[in-house]
């Protein structure tokens, strides 16, 4: 994989029955946009607005404790949004929480097909060869604890879905009856985003699936990063369990 490659694969001669994605892994500019730069400063690069800090660790983790392959992005979610369909007005941000996007002001029709191409096409076609029949779907992301000029946010755990709860329920109830977590239901987000990679490759092909946001500050480092791999591994896999074992390739 060169350093521009639109997105990587680890793991992929594993066999265990999941998918592990994750859209924002990254906070890498490739040279082609304005030299391999937004115009944002390092620190700037590091929030939240660049990519899903800690998402990329945890993903591996879990594909290791899985035994299931993992995709992830390698562009910034500020070069164009993989998380977004091609007709989403959030595809290409040009101000993200406050922050203004200098390589993005300008941007055209022309430079997001371009982008669109180079980038977020590769990652859904390498998404749709990797989404079989026999694999569920986990999409991992973090959010940040607080947006500018929010209220925090006091969720440690979000689990999103759409119009297909079979993961999702089991996965809630599993997280609840711990006792020690405060867990979000389609929180801090809506679960269901028209165009989103689930609703692309999942939905239509009535994939069993499920999204995950850990609050991004748990999950910093590699220690924290494998230890909510070590909590969620084991409930993914007796929720995995409790579906309809026909449509979870068991």
């Amino acid at each position: 994989m060169s350093d521009d490659s639109p997105f990587f694969i680890t793991g992929s001669e594993q066999k265990g029955p999941w998918l592990i994605t994750c859209d924002h892994a990254r906070n890498h500019v490739p040279v082609a946009i304005n030299g391999g730069s937004l115009g944002l400063s390092v620190c700037e690069m590091q929030r939240h607005i660049a990519y899903d800090v800690g998402a990329e660790g945890l993903s591996l983790a879990l594909g290791k404790y899985l035994q299931s392959p993992v995709l992830c992005s390698n562009f910034s979610r500020l070069v164009i949004d993989p998380n977004r369909g091609e007709d989403d007005p959030t595809l290409l941000m040009k101000v993200y929480d406050g922050t203004l996007i200098p390589a993005n002001r300008n941007t055209d029709a022309a430079d997001v097909e371009r982008r669109l191409e180079a980038y977020h096409r590769p990652y859904h076609k390498a998404y749709s060869e990797l989404a079989t029949s026999d694999r569920a779907i986990v999409a991992v992301h973090s959010f940040t604890p607080r947006l500018k000029g929010r209220s925090p946010r006091p969720w440690e755990i979000g689990i999103l879905f759409a119009k297909d709860r079979r993961l999702a329920d089991l996965t809630i109830a599993r997280l609840q009856a711990r006792g020690n977590l405060t867990v979000g239901i389609n929180e801090p987000y809506d679960g269901h985003l028209p165009g989103d990679s689930i609703d692309q490759h999942a939905l239509p092909r009535d994939l069993l699936n499920i999204l995950i946001e850990v609050r991004n500050d748990l999950i910093r480092t590699k220690k924290e990063q494998n230890a909510w791999a070590q909590l969620l591994a084991p409930i993914l896999r007796q929720a995995l369990a409790a579906t309809d074992t026909s449509k979870a390739g068991e």
